[in-house]
């Protein structure tokens, strides 16, 4: 497998809202500039009309010229590679202004004879390398604080992702073993099913999985669980379609919210019961519901179990980190039954 391409430590200039931070800083020097106290003259309208132009003509230039070779400068020391940023935005302001100089002498204007040539080329080089040396470092900051946010963010929901692993692994075991008990047979079945499930589940853990997965994933464990629940354990599948089958999601999602219908709802009755799974496209997103029959949480010696609240914290957090504040999960139980409900958009 190939290296990983190190990303270009130069900041991204080409993005809208970084060109118009640049022409905005153009603006307010031009701003300050003309309000700045000066007893020899005072700014006309047509001036200040002049210098916003220049200025913001000026800003686009230098940006559009960092954004086209920030890939070369990237290649360069952080270093050096900024002193050339730096540099090559000074002769553009030096270029620039040569032209729009020379342009009012032409043009017989006053104010190239109240200013000289190099007093103006220089003037407005040293304002622009300052100026970008201060913008290329206040958005290199602000991209490995991004960064950092990114990686942290990605942290978290691995260890949110890893710890829900072992929780599935052992409750898996603890089926088998129940299972050696009563029917070796339908053990060994069960042993290899198992197999193609952890291999799902646990095997490639890197990546997103698909609704598609997380649907084939729920039914393979449903059906090991009906081994041990027999006809206590009914399923019904409701799927509207048509459906994005191929939209990414995290991995275990959809599982563990079977899991819990069948540990914390269908295996504590006697009668059992019918978990109903349904998915549903609403306009751009996605809903899925898991719906159980589940004795009252709030009776004595049947309360939800602790890993039932610990799972969907963990889905909860791990759609947030991938989906952010569009993706939603409601749970709660109403007259004997408990549901679970996700949303998460289709993009």
């Amino acid at each position: 497998m190939p290296p990983a391409s190190t990303p270009p430590w130069m900041p991204e200039l080409c993005r809208l809202p970084r060109l118009a931070a640049m022409l905005g800083l153009a603006e307010l020097v031009v701003v300050v500039l003309a309000l700045a106290p000066d007893g020899s003259r005072h700014w006309t309208f047509g001036e200040l009309l002049s210098a916003s132009g220049f200025a913001l003509w000026l800003a686009l230039a230098v940006t559009a010229s960092l954004c086209l070779l920030r890939q070369a400068l990237s290649k360069l020391p952080q270093m050096l590679g900024a002193a050339a940023a730096i540099a090559l935005a000074a002769l553009i302001a030096v270029v620039c202004a040569g032209i729009v100089h020379a342009l009012y002498a032409v043009l017989g204007d006053n104010f190239a004879s109240g200013i000289s040539f190099w007093r103006f080329t220089l003037g407005s080089a040293a304002t622009t390398a300052l100026i970008t040396a201060l913008a290329l470092r206040y958005f290199y900051v602000s991209d490995r604080w991004a960064a950092q946010v990114q990686a942290n963010a990605r942290a978290q929901a691995d260890a949110l992702q890893a710890r829900i692993r072992p929780h599935f692994l052992f409750n898996s075991m603890n089926l088998i073993a129940s299972l050696l008990h009563r029917d070796p047979a339908v053990a060994e079945r069960a042993v290899l099913d198992l197999s193609d499930l952890f291999r799902a589940a646990l095997g490639a853990g890197e990546g997103d999985s698909t609704l598609r997965d997380e649907c084939e994933l729920a039914e393979r464990y449903l059906s090991i669980e009906s081994l041990r629940l027999g006809e206590r354990l009914q399923v019904r599948w409701q799927r509207d379609e048509p459906l994005p089958w191929d939209l990414p999601l995290p991995r275990l999602v959809l599982q563990p919210l079977v899991e819990n219908a069948v540990l914390h709802g269908i295996s504590r009755l006697p009668e059992g019961g019918t978990i109903e799974l349904q998915l549903v496209r609403e306009g751009n997103e996605l809903q899925i519901r898991v719906r159980n029959p589940a004795p009252d949480p709030q009776a004595p010696g049947l309360a939800l179990a602790r890993g039932a609240g610990h799972a969907q914290h963990n889905i909860g957090h791990r759609l947030a980190w991938r989906f952010g504040s569009t993706a939603r999960m409601t749970a709660g139980w109403s007259e004997g039954y408990y549901a679970c409900q996700v949303t998460v958009p289709i993009q």
